[in-house]
């Protein structure tokens, strides 16, 4: 079986116990950034993976999400911002750069700029860590986003925090995809990952230290407090709040024809 893996710090939580204590057997691990694994799932590539938020529109009769996982954040999230030489009121017409790792944060700019700022800059496609001398602003999400290079931009904007002030809504980012197809002849190692998925999460309470020891091993670039105070910020359980998030994020996206309606959500049954 192929599991996706999202190449990011805020994901590994989800993968500790698979890389570093219980190694699940028949399953191959795919890292990639979001956009490469919303691809090859989309494509029958990956059996099961967490997936932008926004790419379950295209593929929602192809898979159904886990009910139990997400990668969330309620306001200020720090790993999706927008980098900026201006103000973001004064965005109209400027050159946008827009992270190619991502397509959930990608929506959720172009939602606040266009519905609630009234703005409608030119958008150019980056690779996740842009030249932010050629362009006036660019969305960085992930590691980079968390970067000191892009600390240093003038104006930054956390979206988290953005969407919440302007729609009173969390941010759910990632969520996590199984292949319809993949039901029937995966599930055993389906439900195998799931339980695994719980017991690493659950580490975070009880076995908080050696976690994020072994997140700053596998990410050197952040220090252990970091760490530490990052995961703080972060939800990875699918919480009623959440899932109305998403519904939310789901419409008002629609209605700005940015991603397909989404009528239904169609979740996994162990």
């Amino acid at each position: 079986m192929r599991l996706g893996y999202i190449d990011y710090l805020n994901c590994y939580p989800f993968y500790y116990l698979m890389f570093e204590k219980e190694k699940l057997y028949g399953i191959s691990i795919i890292a990639d950034y979001p956009r490469a694994l919303n691809e090859m799932i989309a494509h029958g590539n990956l059996h099961m993976s967490p997936i932008s938020s926004a790419a379950f529109a295209k593929m929602q009769h192809e898979v159904c999400l886990l009910r139990e996982f997400c990668l969330s954040s309620i306001g200020y999230v720090r790993s999706v911002v927008l980098a900026s030489n201006v103000p973001i009121e004064d965005l109209e017409g400027k050159r946008v750069a827009l992270s190619s790792a991502s397509e959930t944060s990608v929506v959720l700019l172009k939602v606040l700029l266009q519905r609630y700022y009234r703005i409608f800059p030119s958008y150019i496609a980056s690779p996740p860590f842009p030249d932010l001398t050629s362009v006036d602003a660019a969305l960085v999400i992930g590691n980079e986003a968390l970067s000191e290079k892009i600390a240093r931009v003038k104006f930054m904007y956390d979206i988290g925090e953005l969407w919440r002030i302007k729609t009173g809504y969390p941010v759910v980012f990632a969520v996590f995809a199984v292949r319809n197809d993949a039901i029937v002849e995966k599930r055993r190692q389906i439900d195998t990952i799931v339980h695994s998925f719980h017991k690493s999460i659950g580490c975070l309470e009880n076995d908080r230290i050696s976690l994020i020891g072994s997140a700053s091993k596998r990410y050197p670039e952040f220090d252990r407090s970091y760490i530490d105070d990052y995961y703080r910020l972060l939800k990875f359980s699918f919480t009623d709040e959440l899932r109305d998030a998403l519904r939310f994020y789901f419409d008002i996206a629609a209605e700005e024809r940015l991603i397909e309606k989404v009528p239904t959500i169609r979740w996994y049954s162990p």
